[in-house]
């Protein structure tokens, strides 16, 4: 959620509840207009199985996956995510879908378990974009 807000707002919100919220953003792209729709989805409720996860995916064209370089759990759940998601919307179609990984807090380097090399690699094994970032700077 911060980092979705962060995007939408430029400030930086620390604590968040448990609330999942779909934010409309117009953003402007080399002159053409676009249209954003983001379905911000807690990370509490992202283990849940079956329709409701089944709906986020269908209902999104494309997947920003964040997870903590301070918490490896978040980090671990990752590739079961995006093979989750990969078997919904490429089976369909047979189009790859655009996921990228974002690892945040970037800027709590003295507390990282997750090494950056560790979020490229497992952005490159699964044919995923990859950044990392801090929602707080």
């Amino acid at each position: 959620a911060a980092l979705t807000v962060r995007f939408l707002t430029r400030r930086f919100i620390g604590e968040y509840g448990d609330m999942e919220f779909i934010y409309s953003h117009n953003l402007s792209v080399d002159g053409r207009e676009f249209l954003l729709h983001i379905w911000d989805v807690p990370s509490s409720q992202q283990t849940e199985e079956g329709s409701s996860e089944e709906k986020r995916i269908q209902w999104a064209d494309s997947f920003v996956l964040v997870y903590s370089i301070c918490d490896r759990a978040s980090f671990n759940i990752l590739p079961l995510k995006i093979q989750f998601i990969k078997a919904a919307k490429e089976g369909q179609n047979q189009e790859k879908v655009p996921i990228v990984i974002v690892g945040n807090k970037r800027d709590l380097h003295h507390q990282r378990v997750v090494s950056s090399e560790e979020g490229r690699l497992l952005a490159l094994s699964l044919d995923c974009g990859f950044y990392e970032v801090s929602a707080a700077e």
